[in-house]
């Protein structure tokens, strides 16, 4: 709502220059339509912030207007004036929604203080929004591993600089939760976070999603909308599944950070921006460059500061953390009782070898929490794929003995050397297919590898 625009209906043009003069010194912009019809013809190329609707129009009627707009689900704030207000008009324009109701003639004052009062609601819920952007589905980066202490270090080193940052790691890692914990850390945590996922959004929309359009630039552009670039501008800029984006859309992209500045797809005018970049992606970009998938200058461009985001079988001690911190969330959510959960299920859960991560573990305990019949979670309470060890850990022979293990190092160890080098056989040696077969990054394969000594 920067804009702060404001459309009066209205045909009595005393009344609407009067408050048309008023509201423009009061720092708004301000247009004026005389009736119901054009008003709503308007509304179809113009979304202002706000309408001050008469009741009495020469065509249709206020409240009729006032349907129409709710019932095309538009955001926008409306307040009904009258000069012959009662209580039926009041009552009804306030069950279709209208913010408030004034009886002309119109106080200034008041109107100035109803228009304050929409700004600063809908700012509120602005924040409510990003808010539980923030908290998201997932938890913080909750745990107490070497793993998790270390990345949160680098984060803390980052998160001041204006330098680009790419976390990688495998989906379900909480790579967002990294992005997010950068911004709130930098000096920019008072601006726009702006996420994109550059996998969820098809090829021929993700440029007018990037960098905006105006008006008739294609079938549909019924009004100017500004891109995420403008969004995110004087904070950051979240690129998610970057390794997804076309060399098309990566070659404008690069441009973009060299001169910071472009042009809304349409449109003649050059916008600036200061925004900070911080991408994401599951995929090794070294081989997505030696493919030609990838342009080498823009990776350079962003790995300025690479962060890696380790699995969870790689720091199965947080995972007590992780459930306490999940059942109470769901709990809430539900607004059920918090139920304690068996020690049994927890080590369950820790040897298990988790292919989706902290998401895979936060499915997993909602599933447990809502179809438990009992007062506590239990063992009965696991999955099937728990029940069966020979499926527990993903691995390919001997699952059985790795339940014999006298702890949960040991059985995570073996698992992952027996596995590793069946993958390298399968892929006759080669590092780069076995990582790529196992998503991981070459050189985290490489070192374990060392770890395990596994002949090479």
């Amino acid at each position: 709502m920067s804009d702060r625009t404001i459309l009066i209906v209205d045909d009595d043009e005393g009344v609407s220059e009067s408050l048309r003069s008023a509201l423009i010194d009061e720092g708004y912009t301000v247009r004026v339509v005389g009736d119901g019809k054009t008003a709503l013809s308007l509304l179809r190329q113009w979304e202002p912030d706000l309408v001050l609707l008469d009741i009495w129009l020469p065509d249709i009627d206020g409240i009729s207007v006032l349907e129409k707009i709710r019932q095309e689900e538009r955001p926008i704030q409306v307040v009904v004036m009258s000069g012959h207000g009662t209580v039926e008009s009041a009552v009804k324009a306030t069950k279709l929604g209208a913010f408030d109701f004034l009886e002309k003639p119109i106080s200034l004052e008041k109107l100035l203080v109803t228009i304050h009062n929409i700004y600063a609601m809908q700012v509120l819920r602005q924040e409510n929004i990003e808010l539980r952007k923030r908290v998201g589905d997932a938890a913080e980066l909750i745990g107490e591993s070497r793993a998790i202490a270390d990345l949160l270090e680098q984060v803390r080193k980052a998160a001041p600089t204006n330098s680009g940052v790419m976390i990688t790691g495998e989906n379900g890692t909480g790579k967002e939760l990294v992005a997010r914990k950068i911004h709130d850390w930098s000096l920019r945590q008072s601006e726009p976070f702006v996420e994109v996922n550059c996998a969820a959004i098809p090829e021929e929309l993700i440029e007018s999603e990037l960098f905006g359009y105006e008006r008739g630039a294609f079938t549909g552009a019924t009004a100017r909308k500004k891109g995420k670039f403008e969004l995110a501008h004087g904070g950051t800029l979240f690129l998610d599944e970057i390794g997804d984006m076309s060399l098309r859309t990566q070659a404008k992209i690069l441009r973009v950070l060299q001169e910071q500045q472009f042009q809304r797809i349409g449109g003649a005018e050059t916008v600036k921006i200061n925004v900070r970049i911080v991408a994401a992606t599951n995929k090794d970009l070294s081989q997505e460059i030696e493919r030609g998938h990838f342009r080498e200058d823009l990776f350079y461009r962003l790995n300025v500061i690479p962060l890696y985001v380790p699995p969870l079988r790689e720091r199965a001690e947080d995972i007590p953390l992780l459930v306490t911190h999940f059942l109470g969330q769901i709990a809430a959510q539900n607004g059920r009782k918090l139920k304690p959960i068996d020690l049994i299920v927890i080590s369950r859960l820790q040897a298990y070898y988790w292919p989706g991560n902290v998401r895979e573990l936060k499915n997993i305990v909602e599933r447990m929490f809502i179809l438990s019949t009992g007062e506590t979670i239990t063992e009965s309470d696991l999955p099937p794929l728990f029940h069966d060890p020979k499926e527990s850990g993903g691995s390919l022979s001997g699952t059985d003995e790795l339940f014999r293990k006298p702890n949960l190092k040991g059985a995570k160890g073996d698992f992952e050397r027996v596995y590793i080098t069946k993958k390298l056989e399968e892929f006759g040696g080669n590092i780069t297919k076995t990582a790529e077969a196992i998503g991981i990054e070459r050189s985290h394969l490489h070192r374990k590898i060392k770890n395990y000594e596994i002949p090479s």
